[in-house]
């Protein structure tokens, strides 16, 4: 189901599906904004699970890539608030992500030797 709503490209963001990164493979990725998106279902509801996922969660963000993780059963009731929140994380992480290199309004940094 949300699959085939993030292959629509909901705000403009492209979204892959069965990643890999590393030793893992994401539910979803969006390169652009190098956020994993995980639906978690019933078998992530014990410590052995919670322990995979916190590891693979901190290979992510030690690696640039932030991780947003969705109950299945979410997903399941109304796909449509789920896809919304996360075209808003995208925007939220384009901004941040996005900075100029140099202000070119100022013109070029001065030569050696001048001031």
């Amino acid at each position: 189901m949300l699959w085939r709503e993030l292959r629509r490209r909901p705000g403009g963001f492209k979204f892959r599906r069965q990643h890999p990164a590393g030793a893992y493979v994401l539910d979803f990725f969006c390169a652009s904004v190098r956020l994993a998106i995980e639906v978690d279902g019933v078998a992530h509801d014990n410590i052995l699970a919670a322990e995979r996922d916190a590891a693979r969660s901190a290979w992510l963000r030690r690696n640039g890539i932030a991780t947003t993780r969705i109950p299945a059963a979410t997903v399941l009731e109304n796909v449509e608030p789920v896809v919304v929140r996360i075209v808003e994380i995208c925007r939220f992480r384009e901004a941040g992500l996005t900075r100029p290199l140099h202000q070119t309004a100022s013109g070029p940094p001065p030569r050696a030797g001048e001031d």
